[in-house]
């Protein structure tokens, strides 16, 4: 299993808007996604996400990491 890049919470927000994915609410460093027939996220807005973060968001999501890189890029 490949290792998830290091990305910061508005790269990430950015990669799972072109999902589908859209901001609902933030309470402090932490900003809440929402996607139609998609489980809600919740990505925290550091500079650098903790990998088993981020891993955690993408099997939140059901994406592979090589999807999201995709979606990075």
């Amino acid at each position: 299993m490949a290792a998830p890049p290091l990305v910061s919470g508005k790269e990430c927000i950015a990669a799972l808007a072109r999902l589908g994915y859209v901001q609902v609410r933030q309470k402090g460093s932490h900003a809440r996604l929402e996607c139609t027939g998609r489980s809600p996220v919740t990505v925290p807005m550091h500079d650098e996400l903790d990998r088993g973060t981020l891993r955690s968001i993408l099997k939140a999501v059901g994406i592979t990491v090589e999807e999201f890189e995709g979606l990075v890029r």
